[in-house]
């Protein structure tokens, strides 16, 4: 039987999602939970690996098993072996071909800004902090420059194995709320920190920095080294991948 589950937690802690021989990871955690479900070794497959410090809303994973438990029982079961900063969401048996990272057809990031004087407190663990004022409004212009198909080669990290830099993003936006901004993206992929070093270039325009069509700029010119730094992880949340709704899962994860 293969099952999938909806999975959020905070990734403060934990040296990102992928499974590692010693230190915290997210993936372990929730093997190790499953497998005592399962009375039975358990490895599972995520929609997309988050860094050290990334959050996740709704990441989906798939695992095959052949213990029988309801859908409760791996939700109550699982949720009672995994630390308070992981949490199964919901339960679903899948088809045999079902696949949570190659099924995904889109997959959706916000990365949230706190931008005012003082820094946070209760927030500190997920946001990132600017004392400078932002332009949204700019960010937002410059960064309907990256919708479509290109080579994010400029925001895309050197340890970066994927084998092209070649991603379609099918929407971007930048949005003010209060003393938030909070910055959306969705694409089929994602290259590694692709999404923090797009926040990275934005931020000098938000600022007066750089004009909004330096990030068309940065984009022609495919070049790592003039782009903006990597964001800070902690303002970085994936709200989950999106599959076609055959798959029979849950509306916050299927296509509209």
């Amino acid at each position: 039987m293969r099952i999938a589950l909806g999975i959020e937690y905070d990734g403060t802690g934990f040296f990102g999602w992928q499974r590692l021989r010693d230190g915290n990871s997210i993936q372990g955690a929730v093997e190790s939970a499953l497998s005592f479900v399962a009375d039975e070794s358990i490895q599972v497959i995520c929609a997309g690996r988050t860094d050290a410090g990334v959050h996740a809303y709704c990441q989906v994973i798939h695992f095959d098993t052949n213990a029988q438990r309801s859908e409760r029982g791996w939700t109550l079961g699982a949720n009672s072996r995994l630390p308070a900063s992981i949490a199964v969401r919901w339960v679903k048996p899948v088809a045999e071909d079902f696949h949570a990272r190659f099924g995904a057809r889109a997959r959706r990031y916000r990365y949230v800004i706190l931008n005012r004087a003082v820094r946070p407190a209760l927030q500190a663990r997920y946001v990132t902090w600017e004392r400078r004022s932002l332009d949204a409004a700019a960010m937002h212009q410059a960064a309907q420059a990256l919708v479509g198909e290109h080579d994010f080669s400029a925001f895309r990290t050197v340890a970066c194995q994927a084998r092209s830099p070649t991603r379609c993003v099918h929407a971007i936006s930048v949005m003010r709320d209060g003393e938030q901004l909070a910055i959306e993206i969705q694409a089929n992929a994602f290259l590694h920190h692709m999404v923090r070093n797009i926040v990275g270039s934005l931020l000098p325009v938000g600022c007066g920095d750089a004009s909004p069509a330096w990030i068309a700029q940065l984009l022609a010119g495919r070049d790592r080294a003039v782009a903006g730094p990597t964001a800070p992880a902690q303002g970085l949340v994936f709200l989950g991948p999106a599959y076609p709704p055959e798959c029979g899962l849950p509306v916050e994860v299927t296509l509209s």
